[in-house]
């Protein structure tokens, strides 16, 4: 088996940790964001999400799992904020990312996602493609890609409804087009993560759950004030 599958296998059906802070918040330095990689790492986590030059600099340092780097940047004229540039692509290799993840979607871009899929490529990166909709998981197979993302549903186009939850049926109908697939997004309990696994994911990755004290605060704060208030 190759080296790029050897890492797909070493991820399939095994938790991958997004350890990425609230921006600005109290946990946003690359010190800690190594911490909370190597704790997930120690507690079975198979892979780390991480974003930023640095935070993927500082975490290669510190443990030998599969980085999946992206950048996130606001351009001007584009809705698209992962990993939009050629640039951003070099960065994260030459930091440590054996898997570099991408916005799929076809909305208006900086660059086309068929280079960025060739430049991950020809840096000897497992391309993944964070995917909106099954349109994206189409196009990201023709043009390469290695992994498909549930990472935008529902965040791509229009408003998500306040606590959705897992797009199940995009984790469905991209396994149905044959790919590696990672569901990723709104994963906030094991059985949900389970549960994607049922419907057809190779792996998940978990965010917030874990890693943004801040938002895992916030949902039992809420839940807590909503029940003081019912009659």
């Amino acid at each position: 088996m190759s080296t790029q599958g050897n890492l797909l296998s070493s991820l399939k059906n095994r938790v991958v940790v997004s350890c990425q802070p609230v921006p600005g918040g109290p946990m946003d330095t690359t010190a800690i964001v190594a911490a909370m990689g190597l704790a997930a790492e120690y507690g079975g986590a198979a892979g780390l999400r991480i974003e930023g030059i640095a935070s993927v600099s500082r975490m290669r340092t510190v443990t030998a799992l599969p980085i999946i780097g992206i950048v996130k940047r606001d351009i001007s004229g584009s809705p698209v904020r992962i990993t939009p540039t050629l640039e951003d692509v070099d960065a994260l290799v030459t930091a440590g990312a054996g898997i570099i993840a991408y916005d799929a979607t076809q909305r208006k871009r900086p660059v086309p996602t068929a280079e960025i899929v060739a430049r991950i490529r020809d840096k000897g990166a497992l391309a993944m493609a964070d995917c909106a909709r099954i349109e994206d998981g189409h196009q990201a197979l023709a043009e390469g890609a290695d992994i498909l993302g549930t990472t935008l549903s529902g965040y791509a186009y229009g408003e998500l409804p306040e606590h959705a939850p897992p797009d199940l049926n995009l984790v469905r109908e991209l396994a149905g087009l044959g790919a590696f697939v990672i569901a990723e997004g709104r994963f906030r309990t094991p059985d949900e993560a389970a549960e994607a696994i049922r419907h057809g994911a190779d792996s998940i990755v978990v965010g917030s759950a874990i890693t943004r004290i801040e938002h895992v605060t916030a949902w039992f704060s809420d839940a807590i004030r909503e029940a003081a208030d019912a009659p």
